[in-house]
């Protein structure tokens, strides 16, 4: 299943979006840094045996700004801000060492031009801004918005107010409504988009609905963690961005999945964590509630959940832990990316089984594709 997803322009500035052959700015800032980096590197070197023990802290400082420039340049938000502002710290002290002995201006200032010209080049090689087609601007776009998700986002940033300048109704949903039946009452009044500022649970429902209507629908990053948002590329520090791309972006489809019925824009667990979420407990104590399932499952005195699956070769295997099954591949392991999905629309589930450990230790966890 695809559906229309509105994205802003200014929106889409993330390491998920859809993969394409960099152009021609970025091949030379990649370039930049590739040359850059090591001669950052060999000067620190310099500096450290002509100034020992001052190259010392220089050279240490030197690593330290360029682990924290590339830990914020990776990251969004309060973290970039933080690894970036370690990185300008942290430039700062070796600069007043050199400076301090005269004889040493020139090495202070060609190493933090070094290390600032390295750092920009390699922003400017990983980042990615992809055109989608324009779309027309819709004539009654409708933004559905929860008050209560992500801590009451939709509140500090005024997402109705800023709805209605940009001629987007906004309806709030309150404490039992039914969000589909909002969404086809909306489209049934003439909405011609949809757009909902919430957790993915709710993003799934309008999505879902958006897609059976053939009506173009924009994901507002209003939730807790904003999964779906980040796959899709959008900006999740920019609510208000995120609103322009429903009446002045670029349009493109992307793949829904469901599961009995129900459409689910990130994952579906079987296992352990679905069987932690259906406890009562676990909207007020999450991690605590997950941790008492284990036992609970897994333990020695525990009843091993009835999990079994069928491999590609159509043998049957028996799990005790979970099964995710995922709208599109996720990334596994340890490398910068893990838990995202590097694309949205390829039209693959994503299926990754998790086995009990055993006498002889813990098996690794299995991942798997299925068109």
């Amino acid at each position: 299943m695809t559906r229309r997803l509105r994205s802003g322009r200014s929106s889409l500035h993330s390491s998920s979006a859809p993969s394409r052959r960099p152009a021609a700015p970025q091949r030379a800032a990649a370039i930049a840094a590739f040359v850059l980096a090591p001669a950052v590197v060999l000067l620190g070197a310099y500096i450290l045996v002509d100034q020992f023990p001052r190259g010392l802290i220089v050279l240490a400082c030197a690593a330290v700004a360029l682990a924290a420039g590339w830990y914020g340049l990776l990251r969004r938000g309060g973290a970039r801000l933080a690894g970036l502002g370690v990185a300008l710290v942290t430039l700062v002290i070796p600069v007043v060492l050199l400076v301090s002995d005269g004889d040493h201006v020139i090495e202070a200032i060609l190493l933090t031009v070094g290390l600032l010209l390295c750092l920009s080049a390699a922003r400017v090689a990983f980042r990615v801004h992809v055109r989608f087609p324009p779309a027309p601007r819709p004539l009654r776009p409708v933004l559905f918005y929860n008050p209560k998700s992500g801590g009451g986002k939709a509140g500090r940033f005024a997402l109705a107010q800023e709805a209605r300048s940009r001629a987007i109704e906004p309806i709030e949903l309150s404490l039992g409504a039914d969000l589909e039946e909002l969404a086809r009452g909306a489209a049934a009044d003439g909405a011609d988009a949809l757009a909902m500022a919430g957790g993915d649970g709710s993003q799934a429902i309008v999505a879902d609905v958006a897609a059976e209507l053939d009506l173009p629908y924009a994901c507002i990053p209003a939730g807790t963690r904003n999964h779906f948002a980040l796959d899709l590329g959008v900006d999740r520090d920019d609510e208000v961005g995120a609103l322009d791309a429903l009446v002045d972006g670029g349009e493109r489809r992307v793949d829904l999945a469901e599961v009995n019925g129900r459409c689910f824009v990130n994952n579906v667990s079987l296992g352990i964590y679905a069987e932690a979420v259906q406890r009562s407990g676990y909207r007020e104590a999450k991690l605590r509630t997950l941790l008492d399932t284990i036992p609970d499952v897994l333990g020695p005195e525990g009843d091993e959940l009835d999990l079994s699956w069928r491999g590609p070769g159509g043998h049957e295997h028996h799990s005790g832990a979970a099964i995710l099954v995922s709208n599109n591949r996720y990334r596994l392991g340890q490398a910068v990316g893990s838990g995202t999905r590097p694309r949205i629309d390829d039209g693959l589930l994503g299926i990754t089984v998790a086995s009990a450990p055993t006498g002889s230790g813990a098996e690794t966890p299995r991942a798997a594709s299925l068109a």
